[in-house]
Parts: C-alpha cells; sequence; structure tokens
C-alpha cells in the first residue's frame, strides 16, 4: 500500500498574455508528475476533449499540448500548490496549500475560470475565489475515474469553453 506523500507541485503554470480562459486541475497526477506536465495519464480524456472541441489532431507530445493550449488563449494550472496525497487519489487530499493564481492573472488576460472536476472546484471555491473574486465553473473531471461520463458527453459539458 502506498504512503501518503506532502508534495509540491512541481512544474509551472501554462499561459502567455493572450490567454483569455483558465483551466484548473486539482493536482498532478503520479503519470503528470513523471512527465512534469499537464493531464499525463493516457487514460485522462483532457487532450482527446480540447482537442474536439477546437476540431484539431490529438497531441501527442508536450510541445503539441502546449501549441493547442496557446494557440486557442487558454491556459492550465492547479488550485492546489501542495498537499498531503497518496498516488493519485483525490479523496487522498490532506493539507492543502492553493496556488497564487496572480502570476497568471496579472500577466494575461484571463476573464473566464473553469475547474477540472469537483476536488479542484471545491479547492479554488474555498481557497482562491474569496481572494481574487472571480466564480469559476466546475466542469466534470475527464480523470479515468469519472467512469460515468462517456468522452461523447465531456465534450458537450465542456463546450461552455468556447
Amino acid at each position: 500500500m502506498m504512503q501518503p506523500q506532502q508534495l509540491v507541485h512541481p512544474f509551472p503554470p501554462l499561459f502567455d498574455r493572450e490567454s483569455r480562459v483558465l483551466i484548473l486541475g486539482s493536482f498532478p497526477s503520479v503519470k503528470s508528475r513523471e512527465q512534469m506536465f499537464f493531464y499525463g495519464h493516457p487514460q485522462n480524456r483532457f487532450w482527446r476533449v480540447i482537442a474536439r472541441l477546437y476540431d484539431a489532431p490529438e497531441p501527442t507530445d508536450i510541445e503539441q499540448k502546449t501549441h493547442l493550449i496557446l494557440s486557442h488563449h487558454l491556459s492550465l494550472w492547479d488550485s492546489i500548490r501542495s498537499c498531503t496525497i497518496v498516488g493519485s487519489s483525490d479523496s487522498s487530499v490532506r493539507d492543502v496549500t492553493p496556488n497564487d493564481l496572480s502570476v497568471i492573472l496579472d500577466h494575461s488576460r484571463v476573464e473566464r475560470i473553469f475547474c477540472n472536476g469537483a476536488l479542484s472546484h471545491r479547492m479554488y471555491h474555498r481557497y482562491i475565489e474569496p481572494i481574487i473574486g472571480i466564480p469559476a465553473v466546475k466542469l466534470p473531471s475527464t480523470s479515468p475515474a469519472n467512469a460515468s461520463y462517456s468522452l461523447e458527453r465531456l465534450v458537450r459539458e465542456w463546450r461552455v469553453i468556447l
């Protein structure tokens, strides 16, 4: 059985001056931490959903993923800066310190914020929204743990970011 680990988010946000939409996950999975990039688990449907929304090919490497996000004025980060976690389990997350979103908000044109899943939204609503005052929209998680959502249903629900 895996032991809880106290971890700090290991990689920076993805954004540029033209980013208008911020998509927040909760905290990087084991696979994402290994790759040092967002949504690294091959079963996570995030990249498939974004590619379908923008009628783009599904990106296969970090360079293509970065291009897909920035070319559509999106930005990516997570609600949690540090926490105690077991593996990639959202339900195990404890001792949360939120991310400081000013690094993105002060250097981009972000006007709308979306949370990928319930934990991200809960952490955002609890720790970050009271500081910055921008409400976030909760979207269904693209995680493989959210098996009740088909890819088609995720794409339908995620259309609100367009």
